[in-house]
């Protein structure tokens, strides 16, 4: 059980049978009265999203979420299947609950998917991924600009800025959190 005291950005509450992310928080202390917690809410399985002003003292009740460890088996359109490292179950997702992690999501990868009540809602990626370049421009020697990089296509159709060492057909190792180039994989 929460209090209103515990609200912050990123917490995850249940409001009538539902889950919530709470996407931006304000404290309000007015000059006289109660103190304030100004916030959005976004439910997890519709994505709808609506202000909500709660005063000092009110109760929360935590959401009943689990990560399960699951592997990326493949996409039929818009939907994409992971399956149950545990119990090999496959449970279907689609484009926006997969959300921005398409773009550095390849087969076999193994993450965490939200659960709500044996419901999916959504997919973390581990911190790294090694994906392969399939398209970048070759290196003309002599391009020495400090700080200078160039586009690099991934196996996954993203494009990511590397540096002008790395070359097409070379494995690199992407952090998921910002999708920046960390370093090439031997």
């Amino acid at each position: 059980m929460y209090e209103s005291s515990d609200l912050r950005k990123g917490l995850k509450i249940e409001i009538d049978g539902d889950p919530y992310v709470i996407v931006q928080f304000e404290f309000v202390k007015p000059g006289k009265g109660q103190a304030l917690y100004k916030c959005r809410l976004k439910n997890m399985i519709s994505g709808s999203q609506f202000d909500k002003t709660y005063r000092s003292g009110e109760k929360f009740k935590e959401a009943n979420l689990e990560e399960v460890e699951m592997e990326y088996l493949y996409a039929d359109g818009d939907n994409y299947c992971f399956m149950n490292t545990s119990n090999y179950e496959q449970d279907f997702l689609n484009a926006e609950q997969v959300g921005e992690a398409r773009a550095l999501l390849k087969e076999n990868t193994v993450c965490n998917v939200l659960m709500f009540e044996k419901r999916a809602l959504g997919i973390s990626l581990p911190n790294f991924v090694e994906l392969t370049i399939t398209e970048a421009e070759p290196w003309a020697k002599g391009d020495t600009a400090a700080g200078s990089t160039k586009p690099a296509t991934l196996e996954t159709g993203h494009v990511v800025q590397v540096p002008p060492f790395v070359n097409e057909g070379e494995k690199i190792r992407i952090d998921t959190r910002t999708g920046q180039y960390v370093e090439r994989v031997k």
